[in-house]
């Protein structure tokens, strides 16, 4: 039985790590907030650290999920410091590819095994084991971990060596942000027109404009409902992760930039912490 540790229970890291106990893994928990890590441990047992040294000693694998670049480098540091050699650091947090490169390189040179592999499929998929995991390393330490992933995730793949995994990430919240913009176009327009949005969805979701926002957001959109997973405020963070990588390697983003303006103007209306298909309330309010 594999010792692992999991460093952050926020909406994703808490189930993530629920499905490892459920298991049979031995796993050990810790988080900023220790009240958090105790109800993690009286929900599904194992065991929590209240400092992340404590945490990772022994781990096989040590998995964390943290907030952004800066509390990925704090808490990895700390973790690579009390880790065994040979152990693995797996880092599901949405960060900059820069983040994975350095922490890779840093594993490296203390013996263990890194790789990068931020999820997508939001609170949902985290607690019902679907993730979609994209992930950046090397193939040896990728097949290691797979196994230990597959209790969370409905597909893992390795794309190519370290940082690869955070920028498929920031393609895949490329894709969103014009695709839910695009559905709230739509809702709007229909709305406008004074149609029966709830049936015209019905139709083309069967069709070429079918996407997983149309299935499983527009339905609470038409409701005016925005609790439904993925927050705002972190879908700017990730779009401002992939705006700054795009300056870096030429890419243009028009859109992306366009429609992180648009949850800008979310936030201001008080919304940071609706999920990401908010973006109807901004053309309602027009």
């Amino acid at each position: 039985m594999k010792k692992l540790t999991f460093l952050g229970l926020g909406v994703m890291g808490y189930p993530m790590a629920g499905h490892l106990q459920k298991a049979g893994f031995d796993v050990t928990v810790y988080n900023r907030t220790t009240a958090k890590a105790e109800a993690w441990v009286k929900e599904y047992g194992g065991s929590f650290e209240p400092a992340v040294a404590a945490a990772v000693r022994g781990a096989e694998i040590v998995f964390m999920c943290v907030g952004n670049d800066n509390d990925v480098m704090d808490v990895a540091g700390q973790a690579i410091e009390a880790m065994d050699a040979g152990a693995i650091l797996v880092d599901h947090t949405t960060a900059s590819a820069d983040v994975a490169r350095t922490l890779c390189e840093t594993c490296k040179a203390k013996q263990l095994g890194f790789l990068d592999a931020p999820v997508s499929g939001g609170q949902a998929g985290a607690e019902n084991g679907q993730l979609t995991i994209m992930t950046g390393g090397d193939e040896a330490v990728f097949n290691v971990v797979k196994p230990v992933m597959d209790n969370y995730a409905r597909h893992s793949q390795l794309l190519g060596k370290a940082g690869s995994g955070q920028l498929a990430k920031m393609m895949n919240q490329i894709c969103i942000a014009g695709i839910v913009q695009g559905l709230a176009e739509a809702l709007h327009f229909g709305q406008q027109a004074g149609l029966d949005c709830a049936a015209v969805v019905d139709v083309i979701s069967k069709g070429a404009a079918q996407s997983w926002q149309m299935e499983n957001r527009a339905a609470t959109m038409l409701d005016g409902k925005y609790d439904y997973g993925f927050a705002v405020d972190w879908m700017r963070k990730d779009l401002a992760i992939a705006l700054d990588e795009a300056r870096r390697n030429g890419s243009t983003l028009a859109l992306t930039a366009l429609v992180d303006q648009y949850y800008a103007d979310v936030q201001k209306s008080g919304g940071g912490r609706w999920d990401t298909s908010s973006l109807l309330t901004r053309l309602a309010a027009n």
